[in-house]
């Protein structure tokens, strides 16, 4: 395939924008987002030898500047569906600790024409060829934890910072546009949440406070916190009834509020709970915290009720700090699965295996993660209609990675797209329901919105 030239010299860019103007953020922000806007107007007209050149100079020139230097090598192999070495070595040597068994192919098999022909015929590669910037958003003046796009819209997105504030921002207006900011919160917001219907978004802080929020018009509809306040790392609502809305604080609790009465009930899991996913039934609940814990717990639909049911131990102390849940990776390995960030370098996927939420390890990846950083992933959303299933994480080496869990380690690598627009340990993922866009948040408080290249050929 095809170098996207535009993207490898706007990674340059980005490596050294954290040194740009040190006391200037605004400036650093409108220079690398005016930078993108000019490569992607004149960058489709050069041919691959002036490209080479000119990302030679401009390394140069940057190093000359900045006194560092940025290995010209693995910035080249930034390529559609090239990874680096150093990264395939960690990879093949987290997965020699697991093999895998034709019971454990997770994707449609070779003889698996009809899902082949729904996109094409195309490989995994070419489907996951994310490398134009759509749009960057610099509304936060710190870390952006979580981005969120909403269920069944490829539109509308929303951010959580630092910063104490929340943001809406459409992606498809010409240009993008901010539609709010959400304001409530006195200190740094954790999690978000859209409802079943988009028509509502809860979020969660270090402030105490559970806030319920009207999507439409940016309004606080309820705000509840408890009498001795702790500070709530994650929010979610019950995908069936939403109105159960789930968090977890610095207590070691997991709390269910009734959104309409404001009352609360709890159950105690130890240490803080970080993250939290249901099953698509709603009647499944798994918790993590910063101990390397994970619980399972059946919740009642109807009463918000719930009952302990598994303990597992993940890791030495390890926070768990993002659990996906997926119901069927492809339509020939229906068994449903977790995808879980774990700040011990590592990214999992585990499969489901009783009623009772127990796991039963699939795969692990190595990923820089290993500081106090909530990095999140996700699994791609429509990746059951190809051949090859994919995940996309952030990393603490400012890096954003698609990776091929089905992937043979013998024959290919697993990473088959590495995203390098940020400069800073990347943190939020999240795509759009089509896989049209996808959206990355980072620890300086940009969200990047990247698109498929229409520049990558066969």
């Amino acid at each position: 395939m095809a170098v996207v030239w535009h993207q490898v010299v706007f990674a340059l860019d980005a490596k050294y924008n954290a040194l740009r103007a040190k006391n200037n953020p605004n400036f650093r922000t409108l220079y690398i987002r005016r930078r993108n806007q000019l490569l992607l107007e004149f960058g489709t007209c050069k041919e691959h030898g002036f490209w080479k050149e000119y990302l030679k100079i401009r390394g140069l020139i940057l190093q000359n500047r900045y006194g560092l230097a940025i290995d010209q090598i693995s910035l080249r192999r930034q390529s559609i569906n090239w990874a680096s070495s150093d990264n395939a070595t960690s990879l093949q040597e987290c997965d020699d600790k697991f093999s895998i068994t034709k019971d454990d192919i997770l994707t449609p098999t070779k003889e698996a024409e009809a899902s082949r022909a729904i996109v094409g015929n195309s490989s995994i590669s070419e489907n996951y060829a994310f490398a134009g910037v759509h749009h960057i958003f610099d509304q936060h003046t710190a870390a952006v934890t979580m981005v969120k796009f909403a269920n069944n819209d490829r539109a509308r997105l929303c951010c959580v910072s630092n910063d104490s504030t929340v943001s809406i921002c459409n992606v498809l207006t010409q240009p993008p546009t901010l539609e709010c900011i959400l304001r409530g919160h006195t200190l740094a917001v954790t999690g978000c949440d859209w409802s079943a219907s988009n028509d509502m978004l809860v979020t969660s802080s270090l402030d105490g406070q559970i806030c319920l929020w009207s999507a439409t018009n940016g309004v606080c509809i309820r705000a509840v916190r408890d009498i001795v306040p702790s500070q709530l790392f994650s929010c979610i609502f019950n995908p069936v009834n939403n109105n159960f809305v789930v968090a977890g604080n610095s207590k070691g609790q997991v709390e269910v509020l009734n959104i309409s009465t404001g009352k609360k009930n709890s159950n105690v899991m130890g240490g803080r709970v970080l993250s939290l996913a249901f099953d698509s039934t709603g009647s499944l609940l798994w918790a993590g915290n910063d101990e390397g814990v994970i619980m399972s717990f059946l919740f009642d639909i109807k009463s918000g009720k719930m009952t302990k049911r598994r303990r597992m131990y993940l890791g030495n102390n390890a926070s768990i700090t993002s659990i996906n849940y997926r119901a069927w990776i492809s339509r020939e390995s229906r068994d449903p699965s977790l995808l879980i960030n774990i700040s011990a370098n590592s990214v999992r996927v585990y499969r489901v295996i009783e009623k009772d939420g127990s796991l039963s390890l699939r795969r692990s990846f190595f990923v820089k993660h290993q500081n106090n950083n909530f990095i999140h992933s996700s699994f791609c959303p429509i990746m059951s209609f190809r051949q090859g299933a994919c995940i996309v994480t952030g990393s603490e080496d400012s890096c954003v990675y698609f990776i091929d869990i089905e992937c043979d380690k013998e024959n290919k690598r697993a990473i088959i797209n590495k995203l390098q627009g940020h400069s800073s340990p990347v943190l939020g993922v999240s795509f759009n329901y089509d896989e049209s866009l996808l959206s990355t948040s980072d620890q300086q408080g940009l969200v990047i919105v990247w698109t498929r290249s229409s520049n990558v050929q066969s």
